[in-house]
This record gives C-alpha cells, structure tokens and sequence, in this order.
C-alpha cells in the first residue's frame, strides 16, 4: 500500500480583529528614543574616532615617533651653538617645540574629514537626528587624545635628557592645558579646508603652507630679540609666539597673563570665525 504525502502550503497567520487593534495602538502609542544631546553625539562621533585609532594604530606614528625625532634632533643640533649646552637649551626649546610638535599635527583633523566625505560618510551623517556639528566636534574630540599623547612623549623624553620644569606638575599640566585648548581651536581651520577642498592632498598641502612659516617664525628655537627689526613685529604678534611663551612661562613656575589672554582670545577668534564657516560649508556639501 502506497501512501501520498501531500505537501501544505503555508497559510498567512491571520490576527483577530481585536489583537490587531492592540497591535496597532501598541505601534502608534510606542514612544520614539529621545534626541541624543549635543554632549552625547559628540562624544560618540569622538569615540568613533579614537576606534579608528584603535584598528589603524600606525597613524600614532606622527606623534610618537615624530616628537620625539624632533626633540632629539633641535636639542643636539643648535642646544651647543645657541645655548652653550643641550641641558640650558633644552629648558627653553621643549615647550616650544611641544607647541610646534602639537599645532603642526592639527592638520590631520582635515585630512579625516576629507577621507570621509570621499567615502560617502558624510552623506549618512547628514541624515541623522543629531546636533549638526555634533560630527565636526566628534573629530577635533578625538583628536585631542593624539594631542595629549604628543605632549605625554615630549615631555617623557625631555625630562630623560635634562629638562626640568620649575613650574612642577601643576605648571606643566596648566601648560598643556592651554596648549589643547588652542589646538582644538586651530584644528576647526583644517576642518573647514576639509569640506572646501577636493583631495586629501589638497588639503596636506595647504596645511603645510600655513603652519611651517606660522611656526618656524616664532619664538620657538630662539629669542625674537636676535631677529631684525621688520620681523620680530611680525613674530611678537603670532598667536604661536604668544602660545609659546605661556607654556614656557607656566612650566617655569610664572603666570603670563598677557601672554594667556593673548591665546585665549585667538582661540576664540578662530572658533567663531572658522567654526561658523565651517557648519555653513557642511550645510551646504
């Protein structure tokens, strides 16, 4: 005897009519997540940048093994000729060459967001519920972490060669302070060049443009006084001069406060004049 297995097609589950009004009701009356707040979509386009990190740690390369080639290399090369010794020189040049170390590697803020756009990133950011500029901070935030760990390398190595900050560890970490502070500020300049220019290296070149004669005439390697006259008035007003000398002077024990108002008010300068163009070029990519 032969049996037949016959094969059932599956029938489309259908619910009661009341389930399906409390289904619906359950639907429309389910409260949406609440907006995230500037502070938290922040931090999260922040962390999303520091995973970069994470899953590529050779671009740590710029500030670990570049500090400290140049700490090294301006300390041995000119700390005999202009100071008569690497241990004097030393106690001047380190705070000036964390400013330059830090402000130089700024630019990379740009390149990111430069690589994004290239990407399409962008484009989904721009979807999202969130605080417009909540992506544009995540990056500089994220950048800080380079910026702090930059300072961290040149301090270590100039403290193994001689440094001594008289300031102690209060002094040194108001200098660095202010140092961040400054540098996220500067950092919204590379932004906007991000969103304005074509390629990444467009955007290297024009960084490199701006921030090798910013500083290199400074008070970086040496005192603006050895200079001609025409250029220590372009010098003694360059906001990287006047960076300089606050942390050199906070890390010798001293409070510069022209000197720190100075940087403090051009960091509010750029925040308000790049910021502002910056979200407008956003709004417009």
């Amino acid at each position: 005897m032969s049996t037949a297995t016959a094969k059932t097609e599956p029938e489309d589950v259908q619910l009661a009519e009341p389930d399906q009004e409390r289904l619906s009701a359950l639907l429309v009356g389910h409260a949406r997540p609440p907006r995230p707040s500037a502070l938290s979509a922040s931090m999260a386009f922040g962390w999303r940048a520091m995973l970069k990190i994470k899953h590529v740690p050779e671009q740590l390369f710029d500030v670990t093994a570049f500090p400290i080639m140049l700490v090294l290399m301006y300390t041995y090369l000119f700390g005999g000729a202009l100071a008569g010794s690497t241990e004097e020189y030393i106690q001047f040049l380190l705070p000036g060459i964390m400013v330059m170390s830090v402000v130089m590697i700024t630019m990379y803020t740009g390149i990111a967001v430069n690589t994004d756009i290239a990407k399409g990133v962008f484009d989904r950011f721009r979807t999202l519920p969130i605080w417009r500029p909540a992506p544009m901070v995540g990056y500089l935030l994220g950048d800080v972490l380079r910026y702090l760990l930059a300072s961290a390398v040149m301090l270590a190595v100039g403290m193994i060669i001689g440094f001594r900050p008289e300031g102690g560890v209060l002094g040194v970490l108001a200098g660095i302070a202010l140092l961040i502070v400054f540098s996220f500020a500067f950092s919204w300049i590379w932004t906007m060049f991000g969103l304005l220019l074509r390629s990444e290296k467009s955007v290297m070149g024009v960084s490199m443009m701006v921030i090798f004669p910013l500083t290199f005439l400074s008070n970086v390697f040496v005192d603006p006084k050895t200079m001609p006259g025409w250029l220590q008035a372009f010098v003694n007003n360059s906001p990287v001069t006047h960076l300089a000398t606050a942390v050199r002077e906070l890390m010798a024990g001293n409070w510069p406060a022209a000197d720190i108002g100075w940087t403090l008010g051009w960091a509010g300068v750029l925040m308000a004049v790049f910021g502002v163009v910056t979200m407008r070029l956003y709004n417009r990519k």
